[in-house]
């Protein structure tokens, strides 16, 4: 079988010969051309925004303590003025749940905005491409340095290069630890080299990670590892705004003088100058059409931009555009889908807004004594027991009242009046709760347990609980 050689320009790939043919394409490193235009802007400040809460957030104060602090050892996840506990899971899912419709709603308006704009993976990937082009040039500059034999000055570029990508990673890997353990505390401790096990295991592989992810591995992880790239498409439809290449006004495509009329030469607009590959960071070529590796960056768009001004062609041969509008039909960008979408979002998210004001730093569980239904005590009273579970969610250490309710005579035996909790403290307390049979209108009734901090309305919350005994007709 003869050999087989599949050679591209620009950015794509090279198949791999190897005497017979092969099932997969070598790799071949994306060199992309830096590109100017709104959409770059666009980029670099969502960049510089996200790294910037990012890396700065650790470092706010809020009081006494960080403002963003996960901490696991003492089960306390603190974020500004608020304090979750393990109880409050919920609201993580439901935060979880938030992002999921985000992404449903975002991808079905405008494709892949989360992946060209917002994605760590292109966050850290533009920073270190950053740092490489600061450190060793341009594309053609990168490209020729490359193919060039090992001198001092290659590797010192190599080098300065490399050890600044470290750099930047052991500070992500240092940031990301900060989030879980305060960064003053964590600073002090690789000072001193007291470093816990667990600490300099997520330092060192946070940081490997970002190395090997944004400096080495950059588009193989958008086109061969992350699965949003694969299940896309199922939340695409023919009025999502994707990026797309106009091939009825480009084609046939053609080199030609900018004096020259194209309808004359029977060319379309595009020149064919092949500069939206050489720009795109997973060395695509959008006039191949909608891939699955087009990360919706925009780059080409803003390089078709600038190519079709020095021409005299008007913009737009590249653009956001939707499979309809290019077929000639009409675009709904507000369609039922996005709509519904939009309206689920909008309803989650003011009901964990709702729900996170409304909520209640205490926690109260009740549960009956199963190893006896019921008591007959002295006087000729029904005594059911139960075993309560009181978790003080706040921030500091609380006094709590506890009273029971919801049928006329109830008594609460063995109850200390004033009921001290530290905070985050998981307090048991068994009680016995006495009634006049007489009372009682069916065997199974319904109670009310009340639990309040005296002083604090917002410290107060109820429960039920069922209280069994006999009818006496």
């Amino acid at each position: 079988m003869s050999s087989t050689s599949n050679k591209t320009t620009g950015n794509k790939p090279e198949a791999e010969s190897t005497g017979s043919d092969s099932l997969y394409e070598k790799h071949k490193k994306v060199y992309p051309r830096q590109v100017q235009g709104l959409f770059a802007r666009l980029r670099t400040t969502g960049v510089l925004a996200l790294l910037a809460i990012y890396y700065g957030t650790p470092w706010l104060r809020w009081g006494e303590r960080q403002a963003v602090l996960l901490d696991l050892p003492n089960r306390q996840f603190h974020v500004f003025g608020l304090t979750f506990w393990p109880q409050d899971f919920f609201y993580f899912a439901v935060l979880l749940i938030l992002a999921g419709i985000s992404l449903f709603f975002f991808t079905a308006l405008a494709g892949r905005l989360w992946c060209g704009y917002s994605c760590p993976q292109t966050v850290w990937t533009e920073a270190f491409l950053w740092i490489e082009r600061k450190v060793e040039g341009t594309r053609s500059q990168q490209m020729k340095l490359d193919k060039a034999p090992m001198t001092k000055g290659k590797f010192n570029k190599k080098f300065i290069k490399h050890l600044l990508w470290l750099s930047l990673s052991a500070f992500t890997g240092f940031t990301f630890v900060g989030y879980f353990t305060a960064v003053d505390v964590l600073w002090s401790n690789i000072i001193n080299f007291d470093m816990g096990p667990w600490e300099s295991f997520w330092i060192i592989f946070y940081s490997l990670a970002t190395y090997g992810n944004a400096g080495w591995l950059r588009e193989q992880v958008c086109i061969y590892m992350c699965p949003y790239a694969r299940f896309q498409s199922a939340m695409f439809d023919k009025d999502t705004l994707v990026i797309s290449y106009d091939n009825t006004r480009g084609e046939p495509r053609g080199s030609r003088k900018k004096s020259a009329d194209p309808k004359q030469l029977g060319l379309g607009d595009c020149v064919n100058c092949t500069l939206c590959v050489q720009v795109c960071p997973t060395g695509i070529d959008i006039r191949d059409g909608l891939q699955y590796q087009c990360i919706g960056c925009a780059a080409c768009i803003d390089v078709c931009n600038e190519v079709m001004d020095k021409v005299g062609y008007d913009k737009g041969l590249v653009r956001y555009t939707t499979e309809n509008e290019i077929e000639g039909k009409t675009t709904r960008l507000f369609r039922p889908r996005i709509i519904l979408y939009a309206s689920i979002l909008a309803g989650v998210a003011v009901a964990l807004i709702i729900a996170i004001a409304n909520r209640i730093p205490l926690e109260l569980d009740i549960i009956r004594d199963r190893n006896t239904l019921y008591r007959e005590v002295s006087g000729g009273l029904i005594e059911n027991i139960y075993n309560l579970r009181i978790i003080n969610m706040s921030t500091s250490k609380q006094r709590y009242h506890l009273s029971v309710g919801g049928i006329e005579g109830l008594t609460l035996i063995n109850s200390t009046k004033n009921i001290d909790v530290n905070s985050g403290e998981v307090y048991h307390l068994n009680v016995q709760v006495r009634l006049d049979p007489v009372a009682l209108k069916r065997p199974s009734n319904e109670i009310i347990f009340r639990l309040e901090s005296p002083g604090q309305e917002h410290l107060k919350i109820e429960e039920t609980a069922r209280f069994i005994g006999p009818v006496i007709r």
